[in-house]
């Protein structure tokens, strides 16, 4: 089975960056569709961004061009850049593959 561990998480002030990494064990990387989900407090858990593996993107309609999602698939591995965050980002962001989720990674956007 698939396995997930995300990175990056953490503590930044409004209108700063992170920028997580999710690892993928295995050899079948590169046929998944890659995503990442977050769940805000009290709310259900919400599509963020997704490539394929023909390398469509898309994203969730709140993430107004500040985020970007890249794969790379030499080493198992997807990333999120996110840029201007907001307190309303903060959030357990979750990678997804293969029907499988990672444990999460929080990130807490506050001044």
């Amino acid at each position: 089975q698939v396995r997930l561990v995300e990175s990056g998480g953490g503590s930044v002030q409004p209108g700063g960056s992170l920028t997580l990494s999710c690892e993928v064990s295995g050899n079948r990387f590169s046929i998944y569709s890659m995503s990442w989900y977050r769940q805000i407090p009290g709310k259900e858990r919400e599509l963020v961004a997704l490539a394929t593996s023909g390398r469509m993107t898309m994203y969730g309609a709140f993430v107004k061009d500040r985020f970007h999602i890249s794969r790379d698939n030499a080493r198992n591995t997807v990333s999120l850049e996110m840029n201007d965050l907001t307190p309303e980002d903060t959030a357990v962001y979750y990678c997804n593959a293969d029907d499988t989720w990672g444990q999460g990674t929080q990130v807490i956007v506050s001044s």
